[in-house]
């Protein structure tokens, strides 16, 4: 297939997406593998190029994503006014230039002429000065490019954890998580598995929402009354989903390692062991969409920005993820249609099987 064109787009102009954007298009593997098309405008772009003391990389500009140059750094402008940076800080202008890199971005993302999409971070409250609607990057998009469900799922090499809920309060998860949304987030990940990471008979750990997964009834009932009929409604439908397992057992044990894919209940329950085992180096990845978006796992790092300190690695693991994703796609579609060619999997997996006593 082509080199994919990979949108990006800056997040807060105010923190530190600029800064990682560069330092990881930086990396001379990234123009051998895609082409990078930054949503904002040339002269933010430059402004956060001068304080990565980035004088090296050079851009090219367009103003759409079919005027793209494969071996340049493309920055597609998306708006032709002075704007004040104050890096470091809060506000409705780190947000409304966010909004409006997103929505440009998007929109090509819709249409096809890019074939992915890397956020860098946004901030919520300079968003929400802007009159962005959304809690985040994972909602907005779901609204635009879902299918109905979208899982949001954090990816390194070696771990996938996805939520059954994204950003809510604590005293709102157990009403949230009911049985067809289990169900529905199982099974975005099982395809999401196969048609973006290539894992033929994916393996999927389902964790508890109550302590102790409930000990039975005495500790809450969420686990069998909702969540053990929900793992046993998608095995029927052929998928390895099993549980539900302790949170602290699951991991503390390393059961982690043993399957493809873990579903938690809400946000920190996923997100704490996640980042514990992989800060800077993990993606958002999210799943379920028609077309392939991923961002860094971390956020707009006000504290950090303009002093030249920002880790790229994650935004970097992003990009290529994105890369990965898009083959990967169009590898399983192809595989699809000619279903004569087989792909090598990790089947062996399924005959390691967890106990559910090893995680009380």
């Amino acid at each position: 297939m082509r080199k994919p064109k990979i949108g990006i787009s800056i997040g807060d102009v105010n923190g530190i997406g600029l800064e990682v954007i560069l330092k990881a298009l930086n990396d001379p593997r990234v123009l051998n593998m895609c082409t990078p098309i930054i949503y904002g405008a040339s002269k933010v772009v430059s402004y956060h190029k001068n304080v990565a003391e980035l004088e090296s990389i050079n851009f090219h500009n367009i103003n759409s994503p079919d005027r793209a140059k494969k071996e340049s750094i493309n920055v597609l402008n998306c708006w032709n006014e002075n704007i004040n940076i104050t890096i470091g800080v809060i506000n409705e202008v780190g947000g409304k230039y966010a909004k409006i890199s997103l929505e440009a971005a998007t929109q090509d993302l819709k249409s096809g002429t890019i074939d992915a999409l890397v956020t860098a971070p946004i901030h919520k409250k300079s968003m929400q000065l802007a009159g962005f609607e959304h809690t985040g990057h994972t909602e907005y998009l779901t609204q635009e490019l879902g299918q109905g469900q979208s899982l949001m799922l954090m990816v390194n090499d070696q771990l996938r954890i996805g939520l059954v809920t994204n950003h809510l309060p604590i005293r709102e998860v157990a009403e949230a998580v009911t049985m067809e949304l289990i169900e529905k987030k199982i099974e975005v990940m099982h395809k999401s598995l196969r048609r973006d990471f290539g894992i033929d008979r994916p393996k999927i750990a389902v964790l508890a929402l109550n302590p102790h997964a409930g000990d039975e009834g005495l500790i809450g009932s969420e686990e069998i009354d909702i969540i053990v009929p929900a793992i046993k409604n998608a095995k029927r439908k052929g998928m390895l989903a099993m549980g539900p397992y302790p949170a602290d057992g699951f991991f503390g044990a390393g059961k982690h390692t043993k399957v493809d894919g873990i579903l938690a209940m809400y946000h920190d329950q996923g997100l704490v062991p996640f980042k514990a085992l992989s800060f800077g180096a993990g993606v958002n990845f999210t799943a379920g969409l028609k077309s392939v978006r991923t961002s860094p796992d971390h956020g707009t790092a006000h504290d950090i920005a303009g002093t030249n300190q920002a880790n790229p690695s994650s935004f970097r693991a992003a990009l290529f993820l994105a890369i990965d994703t898009v083959r990967n796609r169009f590898e399983f579609d192809d595989r699809t249609k000619n279903p004569i060619r087989k792909s090598s999997n990790n089947s062996s997996k399924e005959d390691e099987i967890l106990q559910d006593e090893d995680q009380k």
